[in-house]
């Protein structure tokens, strides 16, 4: 008879650089264990941070509530950009107010899972 282990999730969470410390502290206080990695935005083109989270199902709420917690929402002004400095795609000439911070987070389903 074989025991059978805990449903697990992978939770990828992408998050704005400015809160990826206070983040990773938080998760580890609450003893989720991360994989953090550098990435960057598309549309500001601003450093990012992504986590690797594997936990249990069961500790899932617990986790985006720490998520919750700690990645903010806030308003930003872009300035304009001068199609002389980036393609003229991505020309725009007046500042622009975009909502940046928060999170976006993906839960997959983990088929298998092996700390060796």
């Amino acid at each position: 008879m074989t025991e059978e282990s805990p449903k697990m999730k992978m939770v990828i969470a992408i998050v704005n650089d400015s809160d990826a410390d206070s983040l990773q502290r938080n998760l580890n206080k609450a003893r989720f264990q991360t994989t953090k990695l550098s990435s960057s935005g598309g549309f500001l083109r601003e450093g990012n941070t992504t986590f690797l989270i594997g936990t249990e199902a069961k500790y899932l709420d617990e986790l985006i509530e720490v998520l919750k917690e700690n990645c903010e929402h806030r308003d930003k002004t872009v300035p304009s950009m001068s199609p002389v400095a980036n393609t003229l795609e991505d020309h725009y000439s007046f500042p622009m107010h975009v909502e940046v911070g928060g999170a976006t987070v993906f839960v997959i389903d983990v088929e298998q899972f092996y700390k060796i």
